[in-house]
């Protein structure tokens, strides 16, 4: 919403909540509001098991197509975790 500092605090919060679920033995999902302009801050994250994008990408695939869409989602993602 054009706040890049309210942003950076909620995504290192997010990061600090995900490190800690992990170090007690859970296994971290991240999902509901990921898209191409935010999964690669959460695909970054080593702890995450999984990255729910399905609603994202059928819904994106009305524009772009089901193959580019989902092409670029796996793109953003190795990216990040490169």
């Amino acid at each position: 919403e054009g706040r890049p500092d309210a942003a950076a605090e909620e995504l290192a919060a997010l990061k600090a909540g995900v490190a800690q679920a992990h170090a007690a033995g859970l296994e971290v999902h991240a999902g509901h509001g990921l898209s191409f302009a935010t999964v690669a801050a959460f695909a970054a994250m080593p702890e995450l098991r999984e990255l729910n994008i399905g609603h994202f990408l059928v819904s994106e695939s009305v524009f772009m197509g089901l193959g580019p869409a989902i092409a670029e989602m796996r793109r953003l993602m190795d990216d990040a975790r490169s």
